[in-house]
């Protein structure tokens, strides 16, 4: 049994290891370190990966907070352990960008805390549940040109552009506005 250890705790340059079964190798390790915490690589936009979701949902309700690693994390590796230095669970391998279907630098694994809280959910409620605000706003990539675009200076804001809100959502009830 591998000891659960606290993703939120993990450092941008720890040391880890991914563990898995890669290229159909038994078990083999690889070591690496962190090197993003929080990534969104846009896996739910994909048709024919397990839960596509249509990007103008998506934009509304995709959520990816990956742990990034230069550990490499090939095809079979999904599902194997990420673990630190004390040898505790930190994430689960789960993705890949690549240009040739294998490694190529960057691996992605699912943070051991969020891990634990879709578990928590499905066992307590037979499905994940998450909290839900109701607001859309602009993806990072394109924030600074969506503000300039309508007269806003991205320097001077100070919070979440909010571009619109959902009705009958807690962002209604609440009074938020566009």
């Amino acid at each position: 049994v591998v000891p659960l250890g606290d993703s939120d705790k993990v450092q941008v340059g720890e040391w880890v290891l991914a563990v898995g079964y890669p290229l159909s190798l038994n078990s083999t390790v690889t070591a690496g370190i962190v090197s993003a915490k929080g990534r969104s690589i846009g896996i739910l936009y994909r048709p024919g990966q397990g839960g596509y979701v249509d990007p103008a949902q998506a934009a509304n309700t995709a959520i990816e907070s990956f742990i990034q690693t230069d550990a490499a994390i090939n095809p079979g590796n999904s599902g194997g352990a990420l673990v630190n230095t004390f040898g505790q669970l930190i994430g689960i391998n789960t993705a890949i960008a690549s240009q040739t279907g294998s490694y190529a630098g960057y691996g992605f694994a699912i943070p051991v805390n969020l891990m634990q809280k879709v578990v928590g959910d499905i066992r307590e409620f037979g499905r994940v549940r998450r909290g839900f605000l109701g607001v859309s706003f602009p993806v990072p990539a394109v924030e600074d040109q969506l503000l300039k675009s309508r007269g806003i200076d991205p320097g001077k804001v100070g919070g979440v552009y909010i571009m619109g809100v959902q009705p009958g959502s807690g962002a209604e009830k609440a009074g938020i506005k566009e």
